[in-house]
């Protein structure tokens, strides 16, 4: 884990978001609404607040949050998500993990599939890459604005019961066992602390360099998966140097 940034990732991811922030938010009501489904207030209900947190990073409107919420409350609709994972191989063997929150398996089976297919991947079977994978908490801090030193902040997380702590000229990201993100991230906020990003997500174990003549191929793959209105989180172990 240490060494390899997410950052990046994110900030690379956000720019092309702006313009997909409709899709975006819409994936966000889904994720509100089956969390709701155990429970409408998210000081009960961890998985709530935490989604809600992650909304709410992405400009969200409350207006939204609260609409989703409510509808599963009332179960207005009757809706009904299943939730689904799928794992595969992209160009030159990239481990990549897709999550999927979606009322029809079918459907969301074949995008997938031909997503794989169409741009030099795989589908393969249950357990196949997620060994390649460990989830955990993931924070990450902006030294803009930050009042305290690099120092300070290290020592604050690790006392938090941070696991990890990678550092750059932007930024502190901050990576936690999965059961203590929620302790972690509470305790670091009751310490003045805002985050421009929290949430749990999937860290690869091992990374894979992608030549630079299948990063074209890759990114297309990648990008068709996230645009599907089924797929909540694409997770690869493909090397920042070479892709993502």
């Amino acid at each position: 884990m240490a060494g390899h940034s997410k950052w990046k990732n994110i900030q690379g991811r956000k720019n092309a978001q702006d313009s997909k922030r409709a899709k975006i938010f819409q994936k966000l009501a889904k994720e509100i609404y089956v969390a709701a489904k155990n429970g409408p207030d998210p000081t009960l209900n961890p998985a709530l607040r935490l989604v809600m947190d992650k909304a709410k990073a992405a400009n969200m409107p409350n207006d939204n949050i609260d609409r989703a919420i409510q509808k599963a409350s009332g179960n207005q609709s009757g809706e009904n998500y299943d939730e689904v994972s799928y794992e595969g191989y992209g160009p030159s063997g990239v481990a990549v993990l897709v999550h999927a929150l979606t009322d029809n398996k079918n459907r969301t089976s074949t995008n997938v599939r031909v997503a794989f297919n169409k741009n030099g991947g795989s589908l393969g079977e249950t357990g196949s890459v997620a060994y390649l994978f460990n989830r955990k908490g993931y924070l990450v801090l902006l030294r803009e604005n930050l009042d305290l030193s690099e120092d300070e902040l290290m020592l604050l997380a690790i006392d938090a019961g941070a696991e990890d702590i990678l550092t750059s000229d932007e930024a502190f990201e901050i990576f936690t066992e999965a059961t203590d993100f929620l302790a972690v991230k509470e305790q670091l906020e009751n310490a003045g602390l805002t985050f421009e990003a929290a949430e749990l997500t999937m860290i690869p174990t091992i990374y894979q360099k992608i030549p630079e003549n299948k990063q074209a191929e890759f990114e297309k793959m990648i990008s068709l998966l996230e645009d599907d209105d089924d797929v909540q989180d694409v997770y690869t172990n493909a090397s920042q140097d070479s892709s993502r």
